[in-house]
């Protein structure tokens, strides 16, 4: 349980950290440190954090129930993962309406992906992980919000390919994990 917790401190510590900095001009740690150091720095202590979350999780497998989860709970897992992979794939393209609608696209898609494997799974560490990654986008869309940033801005144009390509790539990554990958990747068959 200790790798699992201090991979989820250091990554979502890099996360909030990133979510609070200051932005004004001269405070910006991005700024001084550059955006390449910066965002190398970042990522580093990120993966780093990542592989503790991946090596802790699979090590406290059996660590105990929370709680039975419904038998329904699954199938609204399902439905979930197929928007949420859609707008995963939207958050890394230039805007469409998808993008536009959603405003943060990751971070609806991590909501609906923990939420989705909330109701699915009652582990001790399933709700450790899964709560975590949901109080975070909670937490930082309200940061993003404060912030001023609402997404997309007003007057972008807007590319409706992105949106057919976010649905497509999102529905072939939803089929390859839910048939294929999932165990492989995650070391638990989808039920």
């Amino acid at each position: 349980m200790t790798l699992f917790i201090a991979g989820l401190v250091i990554f979502f510590g890099t996360h909030v950290f990133s979510a609070l900095r200051s932005r004004e001009p001269g405070k910006d740690l991005k700024q001084k440190l550059g955006y390449g150091p910066y965002m190398g720095l970042y990522s580093l202590v990120s993966l780093a954090g990542f592989v503790l979350i991946c090596m802790g999780f699979g090590a406290t497998r059996g660590a105990g129930m929370l709680y039975t989860a419904p038998d329904w709970g699954r199938y609204v897992n399902y439905a979930l993962m197929i928007p949420a992979l859609i707008l995963l794939v939207a958050s890394q393209l230039p805007p469409g309406h998808i993008k536009k609608v959603a405003r943060h696209p990751m971070l609806v898609a991590v909501k609906l992906w923990a939420l989705g494997h909330l109701l699915s799974n009652g582990e001790l560490n399933s709700v450790i992980l899964f709560g975590s990654f949901l109080a975070y986008a909670v937490f930082d869309r309200i940061m993003v919000k404060r912030r001023g940033d609402n997404g997309p801005a007003p007057g972008i144009p807007l590319n409706a390919m992105n949106d057919a390509i976010s649905v497509v790539v999102g529905l072939v990554a939803y089929a390859a994990i839910a048939h294929y990958l999932h165990p492989i990747l995650f070391g638990v068959p989808i039920r």
